[in-house]
């Protein structure tokens, strides 16, 4: 009798964590969170999209016209009290466990409180560090309601495949909460967001036509999403400063070993036919050598070492430099001469204007110093890195050409 008493209360007490169960269908998840400004300091709008589990899945059929998301609008002073405020006219309970982004508009990330708004969002259980930090052109809100992905309706995959594809290649980086407060607590480097837009006006369209020299907003198109994502917003003590463009993020991801970047494509002036561009694949299978000499009274030394291998995808010029051995170290000299050139120039940027670096290298100079205090003191942001002397070198472990032994010869076809 004893043992099935015993047994009896067992289940009870296991039962009892049950007490607070919410069933599936009864709450409202979260996939995108906006911040605004608003007129009132301290107040901010903050526009919540809610995916429909219904739609897009092949288990269960929707009706034709039915919505993907519902998008809401409500004022609060922080993310949490806000969603309590939503769920006063959304039926079901708001939850942030599957949220994948919040953006930020940009003149709200540019504001002095923007670390006071977003500070919340590292409080709450709900909403995971892997969460990426979007910064929009326009309003979050416009944003938000103007971005009507095309290929795929779900909104929480339409975020999952368009980021992570986006940071393989580069364009963006790689912005999640928890890196954005790493960073900023550590009050030592500058933190690299997602810069976006669904904005298409023609007053700055890049007319180049080069891949990766654009920022969102700037790409001319035709048809597709209006939604674009490329390169990042500039953070400096947890407030936005500037803006890079897609070539600059791949340059400061390409030198930041904590970060994963996959293969990209890239072009280059043809160094024996400048009017045309050769493309090629950008491949890293090794991380960057990074040595710094810390010197108290005069300038620290920087070396950078990058090992890469290019594989070339189309030469319009149609120079034959797949059978001349002498042209290949022209072209090889040539892209190595363009991504020095192009890191330099983000290097002298950050020195001079930003006074910080965007490529984490504090981790490398704290070694040098035996307590926190000490490292502080010697100020690597304000001090260290805007005075040092800085060399980055690459080599080309690898040059290949692809399937084709030689190119077209264009004085054969056209006799």
């Amino acid at each position: 009798m004893k043992k099935k008493l015993l047994i009896v209360l067992g289940f009870v007490i296991l039962l009892a964590g049950c007490n607070d169960r919410i069933e599936l269908e009864q709450q409202s998840y979260v996939i995108a969170i906006g911040i605004d400004n608003t007129d009132q300091k301290g107040v901010y709008a903050f526009t919540y999209q809610i995916a429909n589990p219904e739609v897009g899945s092949s288990a269960i059929q929707s009706g034709p016209d039915e919505p993907p998301t519902e998008i809401v609008t409500v004022n609060g002073a922080d993310i949490l009290t806000a969603t309590y405020t939503a769920n006063s006219f959304v039926s079901k309970k708001i939850t942030l466990d599957h949220t994948r982004i919040i953006i930020a508009s940009e003149e709200a990330a540019r504001s002095e409180d923007f670390l006071r708004v977003i500070q919340s969002a590292s409080r709450t259980p709900q909403i995971r560090r892997g969460v990426q930090l979007v910064i929009s052109k326009e309003s979050a809100t416009d944003f938000i309601n103007n971005n009507e992905p095309i290929m795929e309706k779900r909104p929480h995959k339409y975020y999952q495949f368009m980021l992570s594809r986006a940071n393989q290649t580069g364009i963006i980086p790689r912005a999640t909460l928890h890196r954005f407060f790493q960073i900023t607590e550590g009050d030592a480097d500058l933190f690299l967001a997602i810069y976006a837009t669904t904005d298409q006006s023609d007053e700055k369209k890049n007319e180049r036509g080069f891949e990766d020299q654009y920022i969102a907003g700037e790409i001319p198109q035709i048809g597709g999403s209006p939604t674009q994502f490329m390169g990042s917003a500039v953070f400096k003590e947890g407030q936005m400063i500037d803006i890079l463009n897609g070539e600059e993020s791949r340059i400061a991801q390409t030198l930041d070993n904590t970060l994963e970047m996959g293969d990209y494509l890239a072009t280059i002036p043809d160094p024996l036919m400048p009017e045309y561009r050769i493309s090629y694949e950008y491949s890293q299978k090794q991380k960057p050598s990074i040595n710094i000499n810390y010197h108290k009274d005069k300038p620290t030394e920087i070396d950078v070492k990058v090992h890469f291998q290019a594989e070339i995808i189309a030469i319009p010029s149609l120079i034959g430099y797949t059978q001349n051995k002498d042209k290949q170290k022209v072209l090889e000299e040539s892209i190595i001469q363009r991504l020095e050139e192009k890191t330099n120039t983000l290097i002298k940027k950050s020195q001079e204007e930003y006074r910080s670096d965007p490529f984490y290298w504090s981790l490398y100079i704290r070694k040098h110093f035996k307590d926190v205090k000490s490292y502080e003191k010697a100020d690597w942001h304000k001090k260290i890195y805007p005075n040092a002397k800085i060399n980055v070198t690459y080599y080309i472990d690898k040059l290949e050409f692809g399937k084709m032994l030689d190119d077209s010869h264009l004085d054969e076809v056209r006799d």
